[in-house]
């Protein structure tokens, strides 16, 4: 077995995450809200398995991720923890869970390790939420960072549209990722950033970042499953890279499943007992 195979097979951990960084190899991350899915998605090489709060919309069909609770996403979690052997799991913690009360965010966090098997919690914020941070991140809790468009934060952004594109909020958005790193984050999310300013975090954090339309010069990327694989037909974000068409595959699918059973042909005698 060679050596590149073996170490494709290495548990991935925040600590290889940061190897990764310092060797140059960028890291692939990728949701996933079930176990079939997460099967799937840790059997082809995934480095890092989100649960995201994005659950809301894509599993829930909210039109945030605000309405989504601490108790649903443990239960997604769980789900997912059980397909994973390789990959990192980070779950987010909701809105609601971790704002405004150390306490309560360290007893969410505490909740989603111990109940769904989590590796890591993922928060929203910068050097406000950075004291939170700290306080998990001292129970043996490891914090991924989620700076740019941070949609718990919509109704106060009021836009899904670019972030920091003036010299202040970028300026800003530097001084609230070295927070992070400070406050003991092991990874960051960029989100809808521009790409030079995403490419300047990351050369300046001696931790990872992980982009979502935020250009290439962050140390890795990370794409909602069901966005990537073409399922929601109507999302087409300009960040977005659509991997499979699968709405089309499985709408034929079904309408041939319907076809069949209308027709009689499903099932057959040789699908019969």
């Amino acid at each position: 077995m060679s050596t590149n195979t073996t170490d494709n097979q290495r548990k991935v951990t925040t600590r290889r995450l940061a190897e990764m960084k310092k060797n140059g190899e960028k890291i692939a991350m990728l949701t996933a809200y079930d176990y079939t899915t997460a099967c799937i998605v840790d059997q082809a090489g995934m480095d890092v398995v989100l649960v995201g709060d994005s659950a809301a919309n894509v599993v829930c069909g909210h039109s945030t991720t605000l309405p989504i609770t601490l108790d649903e996403m443990i239960f997604l979690a769980s789900c997912v923890s059980r397909g994973l052997e390789r990959a990192l799991l980070v779950v987010d913690m909701p809105f609601g869970s971790y704002q405004g009360n150390q306490i309560v965010a360290l007893e969410s966090a505490i909740r989603i390790m111990k109940e769904s098997g989590a590796t890591a919690v993922k928060i929203e914020g910068g050097q406000d939420i950075a004291p939170t941070i700290e306080r998990i991140v001292s129970a043996g809790i490891p914090v991924m960072g989620h700076l740019g468009l941070t949609p718990q934060s919509i109704n106060q952004l009021g836009t899904y549209g670019v972030q920091a594109k003036e010299d202040a909020s970028a300026e800003k958005l530097i001084a609230d990722a070295l927070a992070l790193q400070q406050a003991g984050c092991f990874a960051i999310v960029l989100e809808k950033i521009p790409a030079t300013l995403a490419t300047k975090v990351s050369k300046t954090l001696e931790i990872p970042t992980i982009g979502i339309g935020a250009g290439a010069g962050c140390d890795g990327q990370v794409l909602v499953v069901q966005d990537m694989l073409g399922m929601n037909k109507g999302f087409s974000p300009k960040f977005l890279r659509k991997y499979a068409d699968l709405n089309e595959v499985m709408t034929g699918a079904l309408q041939a499943y319907i076809s069949d059973v209308k027709s009689g042909d499903f099932p057959s005698a040789s699908e019969a007992y």
